[in-house]
């Protein structure tokens, strides 16, 4: 079984709105998605609107300083509450009929509601009328949500993964840089595939990076996917990727690079539609590992030529799906793609609950 030969998803998963509207209600909900950075909220009142299986969710911190998230939904006409990030300071206000809500969602005032000077209707209870909450996970500096409650809770969920990065101190990171790439032209699920196979490193990367095929090796461990590299001589310079590393993901979004010594890179892939999809590298440091001016520059060039070759592989991945010969998914290499194999597994699993 292992030397297999298998076809990838069809083209349709891909392409198809019905296929993306149909992970909207299962991939995107049943799991934990990982969906923004804790970093990027500094301060009490900032707010972040997201867009999860094209559902509108607020993230906040709140008074005391947690990071929360809500259904960015007024409960008066359901209208967008906040259409960009911005520090609110205490107060969420609609635009629409100023109704306004505390950073714990409960609502404080619905002006007039009832008419004129008449904020509370006879049987309107603001208690039963705040945000509706959404499940939320900090893990570390990342920022994952379930949105109809039934995942796992996330250390189980994530265990496999846990394992996974075990030799890698996550305690003390500090983030030092951010890549973000906007709108990319590719199916979300390409990154994914992208970046958990090897196979695709010494010819994509060849000018960028100094990998050999030989010394890779993928992982398949639950729902944690991913591949691996082990070199005997590395060149730890911040221009370089002549390092060891371990390429990994969470099922369904999230992934983690580790490169030694002292840094990981995690990429939110943000699914838009079929064919669209955002991306937002951070950099970080890991406890007892710094990077100067220079060398944080260095990060940042190389791995924007990284990104921009694995961008335009996975934009024609995107192009090639629309052949009627690409129906059938392709072939998938049963030693440097069973990462990939294991992935499109478990998308079809989930999607059948």
């Amino acid at each position: 079984m292992a030397n297999k030969i298998f076809n990838g998803l069809p083209s349709k998963a891909y392409t198809e709105k019905k296929y993306w509207e149909k992970e909207c209600k299962s991939v995107f909900v049943n799991n934990w998605v990982f969906v923004g950075f804790a970093h990027e909220l500094k301060n009490i009142g900032d707010v972040i609107p997201i867009t999860v299986a094209e559902q509108p969710i607020l993230i906040v911190k709140n008074s005391k300083g947690d990071i929360v998230a809500y259904h960015n939904v007024c409960s008066h006409r359901c209208l967008i509450l906040v259409d960009k990030p911005k520090n609110v300071k205490k107060i969420i206000s609609c635009p629409y009929h100023a109704w306004s809500y505390d950073l714990d969602g409960n609502l404080l005032a619905s002006p007039h509601f009832g008419g004129t000077n008449k904020h509370t209707p006879n049987g309107f209870n603001k208690k039963n009328n705040g945000l509706r909450t959404v499940r939320i996970k900090i893990w570390h500096d990342w920022i994952f949500i379930n949105i109809n409650n039934n995942a796992l809770p996330f250390e189980r969920y994530a265990a496999k993964l846990i394992k996974q990065l075990q030799d890698t101190s996550l305690k003390n990171i500090k983030p030092v840089a951010t890549l973000d790439f906007g709108h990319i032209n590719t199916n979300w699920k390409f990154l994914i595939e992208n970046f958990i196979e090897p196979y695709h490193v010494q010819f994509v990367h060849k000018k960028t990076t100094s990998q050999p095929l030989k010394d890779h090796y993928t992982i398949v461990d639950g729902n944690c996917y991913g591949s691996g590299v082990d070199l005997k001589e590395e060149d730890s310079s911040s221009n370089s990727l002549s390092v060891s590393s371990k390429y990994l993901s969470l099922f369904p979004n999230f992934i983690i690079g580790t490169y030694h010594p002292g840094q990981l890179g995690v990429y939110l892939n943000n699914p838009i539609e079929p064919g669209i999809t955002s991306q937002k590298r951070i950099i970080y440091t890991t406890e007892g590992h710094n990077l100067n001016k220079t060398e944080i520059n260095n990060q940042k060039n190389l791995w924007s030529k990284v990104h921009k070759e694995d961008h335009e592989i996975c934009e024609k991945l995107q192009l090639g799906r629309s052949s009627p010969v690409s129906q059938n998914g392709g072939l998938l290499s049963p030693y440097w793609e069973n990462s990939v194999r294991a992935f499109h597994q478990t998308m079809i699993k989930s999607m059948k609950k």
